[in-house]
């Protein structure tokens, strides 16, 4: 019992990666913050953490999708942005949803054969996707504004936000523990985190499919949560997917999802999304300047990268 506590503890031998020691200090922080910090308590802010956390979560779900294989996705954050500014166009609700998802699946297909196909490292591919996102989100809207379909305002209103929640979760489990698409995900992964690459395809495995496929539902998770949040802010914003792109890698790595991929867990993510969110919201209550808050940030990011084994040099 002692040794299964200890391996429980230290992730060690576990597919699902380190999450108990994660939750644990989770759990600690959200006492502090709940006896400690003015306005935390208050009914209203605990609500708002759910409004808070769905983005993240939904990203957070599709990031680590990518890392399990092995890879990395810097362009969620601009995918964010630019299903906001596409859904502040002036066109019916149907028109521009099913918009939305099909240039998302564009966007992550494009990754996805950029780094099967041209050998492109996914750090480059996906750098350069978000750059030239960026720009076409500043075409289609250089400052906030427009006006958002009554559907997606809809959605996201009321208690709903609970519904959004229970579907991430779901879906998120179905594709991870609960499909044969999981499992190649985290084949896939553990032979790129031997340096092995060709492991899982000797095995059966359609590793290139099953890539692109990941960078897909990377893409199509993060349009989701643009969809969520352009109904939470009721326009379009050129801005507010900034930085998402490293708080979902914080987020999942926190969990104990290993960069280096094949290891990883559905309940690890959203402990990292749980703990980025409190960190977050305790910071935003104690008047925290947005620029420490980032730099903080980086430096957990930093911090955990570090920490987590290597066999080479890189992620």
């Amino acid at each position: 019992m002692i040794v299964t506590f200890r391996r429980l503890l230290t992730g060690q031998d576990s597919r699902q990666g380190l999450w108990f020691l994660p939750l644990t200090i989770g759990c600690l922080g959200f006492l502090w913050l709940l006896i400690g910090v003015d306005g935390f308590r208050n009914p209203q802010n605990l609500l708002n953490l759910i409004t808070q956390a769905i983005p993240l979560l939904l990203v957070g779900l599709g990031q680590m999708l990518v890392i399990l294989v092995g890879g990395l996705d810097l362009s969620v954050g601009s995918v964010v942005s630019l299903t906001t500014a596409i859904l502040a166009l002036d066109a019916p609700g149907y028109v521009l949803l099913p918009t939305v998802f099909l240039v998302a699946g564009l966007i992550g297909l494009i990754n996805g054969l950029a780094i099967t196909r041209l050998n492109v490292h996914p750090i480059i591919a996906t750098l350069s996707m978000q750059i030239i996102l960026r720009g076409i989100t500043l075409i289609l809207l250089p400052t906030a504004g427009g006006v958002i379909p009554e559907i997606v305002k809809q959605s996201v209103s009321g208690r709903l936000s609970v519904l959004w929640l229970a579907a991430a979760v779901f879906v998120g489990w179905k594709l991870i523990h609960g499909s044969r698409f999981g499992l190649h995900l985290f084949a896939i992964g553990g032979g790129v985190a031997a340096d092995r690459q060709d492991t899982a395809s000797k095995y059966g495995v359609a590793d290139r499919r099953n890539v692109v496929l990941a960078y897909v539902l990377c893409s199509t998770f993060a349009a989701v949560a643009g969809v969520f949040l352009a109904g939470r802010i009721v326009s379009g914003d050129p801005n507010v997917g900034l930085l998402l792109e490293i708080d979902s890698i914080t987020a999942v790595a926190i969990g104990g999802t290993q960069l280096t991929g094949g290891v990883g867990s559905l309940h690890g993510t959203i402990i990292g999304v749980v703990m980025m969110t409190l960190l977050a919201n305790g910071m935003n209550l104690g008047n925290v300047s947005a620029f420490v808050q980032t730099i903080i940030k980086g430096s957990i990011l930093l911090v955990i990268v570090a920490l987590q084994s290597r066999k080479k040099i890189g992620l």
